[in-house]
């Protein structure tokens, strides 16, 4: 407890001490004082809410209110909140370009940003508004990594685009830029699609990564339930930034910690709900990084495992019929949550931001059988889940697809390699491959890319020239969570380093089994290690700067991509300074 008997704040063990307390610390208050605090407001907790804010994109636009909205919150449970934005690298606006090797990297800038804000001014708390792809995983990284009392809240879904009496999202323009290069769009119904799909402010609508992670920020119990549900416009999402401002205050009171909510069953439950929803294949990349963080060892396999044993129920985009608009109506992640607790498939024991656990926090939710979104476990779209792990003589440390959606689940055949996503998409715009094909994007990978690119031009064109189904793409880099088809990523060991995918050659045949979950090359093994004996790696054009720091430090995809010890480094933990 940090409460006095008087009722005010004892910070005798609170970050904050450092620069609020005693004749030493004059300097320090004079700057409060210049911001217009009071010495009450000096003598109180002080929690940093940090927001991805930026106009990068629709993602983000709305957070700076909710940010606000949240140190409303902070005041009236008696803190005094300290905003401050970080960066984030909106994957719409940066993929199918060099602009995608910044996306991976700036999770990790995200993470350490938030850091050094907290480190540097000693704060007591966090709380995090996040909105694109990355700015989700590297928020909650901040906050196991410092382990001060901390809420995450999502920004908000954006509302579905409307074109031609149909709902739409960005997943169709990109597919469009495909319906056009076959000759099946013309120029005016992709610019008319353009201008539809995309209403307002609000992260990408479907299952992708931004919804797939906000789903396992309720999950893993960083943040309030419900608190993801309602769309981005909808200013009555505020009343969940207020609730987070004063949740985290409870937490500070309580002395209850991230590292106290995110045990390895708490892991667990998150890729739950990311198997059942159908996420983005990039949970098995985020949720290893952000285990990283607090000393809990769960792997690409461990991720694979469970999804192995859990129930595809979420009828989500891009596999299924509904956007994050129409789940938070079906009951969002609570509804999820409880049909997951009942048929036994949820940890119900785990600690939440609430104070409750899990299952406390989920007593009083009742099952709506008036919603098609969200089915019963006793009912399900598939027995497993949406995402599945491949190993094999191309993977031998794993590789990932997302399967929700797909019937196309065992191919055979012979390989097209391209190194570089550039090079396929310009021979995919211009029709040059066959049905059958294995389409191989290699050098893409976390060191090799740098940056670990996402292929989400490459496939939606695949797929609006009607051949999704038809051929299957494997890369050492990553995949949107937008996207769909028998595309396969983070095959590791990864090109850079001579992993298998390196020494591929044209016309070599291969074989995926997304059911059994192998990735096989069929070449002689004995003929693998003479290409493997003159394989040279290739040299990337970044010799300088964060995307070179990047690809030194970065280690292989099915640990996370981490740039840094994590806690098996660990001197000290930040909040006991």
């Amino acid at each position: 407890m940090h409460r006095k008997p008087d009722g005010g704040w004892d910070k005798s063990r609170l970050p904050s001490r450092h620069v609020t307390e005693g004749p030493s610390r004059a300097p320090h208050r004079s700057y409060y004082y210049a911001m217009g605090l009071g010495s009450r407001e000096i003598a109180q907790p002080f929690v940093g809410v940090a927001s991805c804010w930026n106009e990068a994109a629709p993602c983000n636009t709305a957070l700076m209110r909710q940010a606000h909205a949240v140190s409303q919150g902070v005041k009236a449970a008696g803190g005094t909140p300290r905003e401050f934005c970080t960066i984030t690298v909106t994957d719409g606006i940066a993929m199918g370009h060099e602009g995608m090797r910044s996306s991976l990297v700036s999770r990790e800038v995200i993470a350490d940003s938030v850091e050094l804000t907290i480190r540097g001014h000693s704060y007591d708390a966090l709380v995090g508004v996040a909105g694109c792809d990355k700015s989700l995983p590297g928020m909650m990284m901040a906050m196991l990594r410092l382990n001060v009392p901390s809420v995450f809240l999502y920004g908000g879904s954006i509302l579905p685009g409307c074109w031609k009496g149909r709902d739409v999202t960005v997943q169709d323009v990109f597919e469009g830029v495909g319906q056009h290069s076959a000759g099946n769009m013309t120029d005016e119904e992709l610019t008319d699609l353009e201008q539809h799909a995309c209403p307002g402010e609000g992260a990408c609508g479907g299952q992708y990564t931004a919804n797939t992670m906000a789903c396992v920020s309720e999950a893993i119990g960083l943040a309030l339930p419900l608190s993801s549900a309602l769309p981005a416009p909808y200013e009555s999402r505020d009343a969940y930034a207020v609730a987070s401002g004063e949740a985290v205050m409870r937490l500070i009171e309580r002395n209850i910690r991230p590292r106290d909510i995110c045990t390895r069953k708490a892991f667990e439950n998150a890729a739950v709900v990311i198997a059942a929803t159908g996420g983005s294949t990039n949970g098995g990349l985020h949720l290893p990084a952000m285990a990283h963080e607090c000393g809990i060892e769960f792997t690409l396999r461990d991720f694979a495992e469970i999804c192995d044993r859990t129930p595809y129920i979420a009828d989500l985009k891009p596999g299924g019929r509904f956007v994050a608009k129409e789940m938070g109506e079906a009951g969002g992640v609570p509804m999820l949550l409880k049909t997951l607790l009942e048929g036994g498939y949820l940890h119900g024991d785990c600690l939440t931001v609430t104070g409750k656990t899990l299952a406390e926090n989920l007593a009083d939710v009742t099952w709506r059988a008036d919603q098609e979104v969200i089915r019963p476990v006793s009912s399900p779209l598939s027995p497993t889940g949406g995402v599945k792990g491949l190993w094999g003589t191309l993977a031998p440390d794993g590789a990932i697809v997302k399967v929700a959606g797909l019937s196309h689940l065992r191919h055979r055949g012979p390989a097209r390699v391209f190194d570089g996503e550039e090079a396929c998409f310009e021979a995919v715009e211009r029709g040059e491959y066959k049905e059958g094909d294995v389409l191989v994007i290699r050098y893409e990978g976390p060191r090799g890319g740098p940056g670990m690119r996402e292929m989400l031009s490459t496939t939606a064109a695949i797929y609006g020239q009607g051949m999704g189904d038809k051929v299957a793409l494997i890369t050492d880099g990553r995949f949107s969570g937008a996207t769909r088809g028998l595309c396969i990523g983070h095959v590791g060991p990864e090109a850079a380093v001579g992993g298998p995918i390196a020494l591929v050659k044209d016309g070599d045949i291969i074989a995926i089994d997304a059911e059994a979950g192998t990735l096989d090359l069929e070449v002689d093994p004995i003929e693998l290690e003479h290409r493997a004996h003159h394989f040279e790696p290739r040299e990337t054009q970044y010799g300088s700067g964060a995307i070179w720091k990047f690809a030194q430090m970065v280690g292989p995809a099915h640990l996370g991509a981490v740039t840094h010890p994590g806690f098996a480094g660990e001197k000290h933990v930040y909040a006991d300074i």
